[in-house]
């Protein structure tokens, strides 16, 4: 496919009815689209599969690296049906909640969630519908049920989700239907799967090991949406590969006053890391039906870019809008308006390689490496990788020279689609280092991107049958 955009914060999109046949999604790419989002809180395996197709044959015909990111649903709260799909709810008014499944109404409301009665305290506050209802709690019977007073009014339909922002709830992080879910996940052989309403590392840890047992090379994202996961971000962030600031639920649960200054600081904490980091929800909402965006959400999308975020991600704008494309083509007009003008986000005091990192000297390697090609302005930053460790880490530097990355694991090629700037290639030689970096040269002169008299940097590592962390760089001008 020639003429593909290639900005450097790269475009998450989820797939729904909206974009979910081979020409629509084909028209998501060309319109910008680095990764698709497979959320399975909707739909079957069985459509799943489909689009999983599909974006493998956009891949095998139209030579692109576009990575799949599966979306477990979690431990969603929700409440069960309402009577006639409505009920009008005013302040003051007294509900129950229980686990037993009924029609609700004034008198009962089925709550999808076997523990209420155990973990919920008097006085605590429930929030229905991403905050649009709030009642608060104020008793709890002995047949475990809770009683709450209505403190935010409002239409309280059928399916609405709950959050407990003054609760812990005890639900695993991965429930019955996540681990039907992940196994399909990993038969699929997606890139990504993302983890929902992470509390701790130690659910981390726990989907880990289902990956490992399987010997499962899908990467890990961890959904930042709960007020518990902020108390321990430094651990999650380690023990994860990716991370997503998921602005809906954070946004109910903690006062949203508070969003941008989180969402800042995880981007940073990220790239300090060398972890991609994902900004995601409501960031052109207004395009699920209209043609173009509120000025808001342009501001934004800007604002993502420029703090540095890897990619920023729709949902219903693509899966359930009426504009898929045209929504793309808007976020990706945005991020190139502002990734061609002078500002860059400044670095430089805070982005350097951390001594305490057990790959000190690797990192040291690639951010010189990133200096070197902004010194000499080379028309390419080249690395090599095998873990993918070298690709995320020459990302984080944010370097001003276009990043190319090659390995010879299959599955990184997609994976590093995720990751800010970088274009990976699949490259399998190994022979000696000046080889590798001539033929990966001449790879990219033959794909247009750097021509005679270019001057290239490269990262590598020697001897090359060791396998060792990066720890060379080399200067070429090509022939």
């Amino acid at each position: 496919m020639q003429n593909t955009p290639q900005q450097k914060t790269k475009i998450v999109a989820t797939v729904g009815p909206a974009c979910d046949s081979y020409d629509q999604m084909l028209a998501l790419v060309k319109a910008g689209v680095n990764v698709f989002r497979l959320n399975f809180s909707h739909g079957s395996h069985e459509d799943k599969a489909q689009i999983i197709k599909h974006i493998r044959a956009i891949n095998a015909t139209e030579g692109q690296n576009i990575a799949i990111l599966a979306d477990l649903q979690g431990p969603k709260l929700r409440v069960g049906e309402i009577e006639n799909n409505a009920l009008d709810l005013k302040v003051g008014d007294i509900l129950t909640f229980t686990n037993e499944k009924c029609v609700g109404t004034m008198e009962k409301i089925y709550v999808s969630y076997p523990n209420l009665a155990g973990d919920v305290r008097v006085g605590n506050i429930i929030m229905i519908d991403d905050g649009k209802i709030e009642v608060r709690v104020v008793d709890i019977t002995k047949e475990k049920n809770v009683k709450v007073e209505v403190t935010l009014g409002g239409i309280l339909s059928s399916k609405k989700g709950l959050n407990l922002p003054d609760t812990k709830i005890s639900l695993p992080a991965l429930t019955e239907k996540d681990l039907v879910d992940l196994a399909f996940i990993i038969e699929q052989e997606c890139d990504w799967v993302a983890l929902s309403f992470v509390r701790s590392v130690k659910d981390i840890v726990i989907l880990r090991s289902k990956l490992d047992e399987k010997k499962s090379k899908t990467k890990i994202i961890a959904k930042i949406e709960k007020p518990e996961a902020l108390v321990t971000i430094r651990d999650i962030i380690n023990e994860s590969d990716a991370i997503m600031v998921a602005r809906g639920d954070l946004g109910v649960e903690l006062p949203v006053e508070k969003i941008p200054l989180i969402q800042r600081d995880l981007i940073r904490k990220c790239i300090h890391r060398a972890k991609p980091v994902i900004v995601a929800t409501q960031m052109m909402e207004s395009m699920i039906d209209r043609v173009k965006p509120n000025r808001s959400e342009i501001t934004d999308v800007a604002n993502a870019v420029l703090e540095g975020a890897d990619a920023v991600m729709l949902s219903g704008e693509t899966a359930a809008g009426q504009h898929p494309a045209l929504v793309v083509e808007t976020m990706r007009k945005i991020i190139g308006e502002v990734e061609q003008k002078e500002y860059r986000y400044n670095r430089e005091d805070d982005l350097n390689p951390q001594q305490h990192s057990p790959s000190f000297s690797s990192d040291a390697i690639c951010y010189n490496a990133c200096k070197l090609a902004a010194d000499i302005k080379a028309t390419a930053l080249i690395g090599m990788t095998q873990s993918g460790k070298t690709g995320f880490m020459l990302s984080s530097y944010r370097p001003e020279s276009p990043l190319y990355v090659f390995t010879k694991e299959r599955t990184l090629v997609n994976q590093l689609s995720l990751s800010w700037g970088v274009r990976a290639f699949y490259f399998d030689q190994e022979t000696n280092l000046d080889s590798m970096i001539d033929e990966q040269i001449s790879v990219l002169k033959k794909n247009g991107l750097v021509k005679s008299g270019d001057v290239v940097i490269n990262t590598g590592s020697t001897p090359v049958h060791l396998h060792l962390p990066t720890n060379v760089i080399k200067l070429t001008k090509v022939e």
